[in-house]
């Protein structure tokens, strides 16, 4: 019997609320791979450093679209600030997110602080904004250098347990609610922290790929092969520990397995089972390995990697979508299910989503015109006539 409560018929949590948690992942994850070179001295890293550390600031900054256009009083998100409630794990967000947007801007600001100078000696608009971010101090010694890099350095090192708090909160959310079988496990805190890195990773690297095409920047083979090791890593443990909590709920054997078989089965079969685990984790998962593990070509190499990490953004993407929206369409009665398909024009519609999540990208675009992002990139030779 297909019973469904009438205030369960219509999904709540839509795509804004998919959109937001893989947002905040692609932030940890950019964070991560910069700390990478900040704190653990992985030069290899330095090529993309930058621009991670600056990605991670410009999805930081459109985190919270998703959630403010799900809010039917986007005001009211204030309140939080306003009338501070500590034991609130909404609240402890809006705290999280806050004090983690200022420490990365201040990482920022001291990582580019010498490049910010020199473009105050241009003429134009851009180098006006500059001197107003140096605070119109330009004084740029060894001494101030190192100190720069000191602070930077120490403020990364405290970043690294704010951006898995920023992220890590959001399983932790969904983990707590019991009423919910799909939510309530406590791997599912792990499990949001280890895929929001992949994503992380795969965007840098997805963008990297791209920006030095259309620039004809050369690629940094050091560089690329070390993210991948690394994606390939991150990739693994997070597919485990999914794969383990899938394991779990059917061992347990409580009154929701079957329920939840059933809606694994039905409901999620192909976004879960087929393009989740099959396509997105099990594909990458040799394509990276043949990267990393076997000496290939670099043409054949950075095919399989940049392919790798567009199909781990769609996997992590659709991770979120089955955390999301299948937790809710499993009927609190544990007799039915109800269905979901996202709008294309609504309020909170595909085309919405699609604006949000492109709009850091023209951010980014903006910042590298301000200072540049690759300062080291070098340029392949200009193809003569003949060729």
């Amino acid at each position: 019997m297909n019973y469904v409560f009438p205030n369960e018929l219509h999904v709540t949590w839509t795509v804004m609320i998919v959109l937001y948690p893989y947002i905040t992942g692609l932030v940890a994850g950019a964070f991560i791979v910069s700390s990478l070179y900040h704190v653990f001295g992985r030069d290899e890293l330095k090529p993309i450093s930058r621009f991670s550390l600056a990605s991670a600031f410009v999805f930081l900054l459109f985190a919270t679209m998703p959630l403010l256009m799900h809010l039917g009083h986007a005001e009211r998100a204030f309140n939080i600030m306003l009338t501070p409630h500590f034991t609130s794990a909404m609240a402890g967000f809006g705290y999280i997110y806050s004090s983690y947007l200022i420490l990365v801007a201040l990482e920022i600001w001291f990582v580019m602080r010498s490049d910010l100078i020199k473009r105050t000696h241009d003429k134009g608009f851009l180098p006006l904004v500059c001197r107003a971010i140096v605070l119109f101090n330009y004084r740029d010694t060894p001494e101030t250098r190192l100190a720069n890099h000191r602070i930077a350095k120490i403020l990364a090192g405290l970043g690294i347990p704010m951006a898995c708090m920023l992220h890590g909160y959001v399983g932790f959310l969904f983990g707590s609610i019991k009423a919910n079988p799909w939510w309530a496990t406590p791997l599912m805190f792990v499990i949001f922290i280890f895929s929001a890195i992949v994503s992380g990773i795969s965007v840098l690297i997805f963008h990297y790929f791209i920006v030095s095409k259309i620039n004809r920047w050369k690629i940094n083979g050091p560089c690329v092969r070390s993210m991948a090791s690394y994606l390939w890593a991150f990739m693994i443990v997070a597919v485990a520990l999914e794969g383990m909590e899938l394991l779990s709920i059917v061992y347990e054997q409580t009154e929701a397995t079957d329920v939840l078989e059933l809606l694994i089965s039905t409901k999620l079969f192909w976004s879960y089972v087929v393009f989740q685990f099959f396509i997105c984790s099990i594909v990458p998962f040799f394509m990276l390995g043949a990267a990393v593990l076997f000496r290939l070509s670099d043409r054949v190499a950075y095919a399989l990697i940049w392919l790798s990490s567009c199909m781990l953004l769609a996997q992590v993407l659709l991770m979120r979508w089955n955390v999301v929206v299948g937790g809710q369409l499993v009927s609190k009665s544990m007799r039915g299910f109800t269905s979901y398909m996202p709008g294309v024009w609504e309020k909170e519609g595909l085309i919405t989503a699609g604006v949000i999540f492109t709009m850091p990208f023209l951010i980014l675009y903006v910042f590298h015109r301000l200072v540049s992002l690759f300062p080291d990139v070098e340029k392949l030779p200009k193809r003569s006539n003949g060729v």
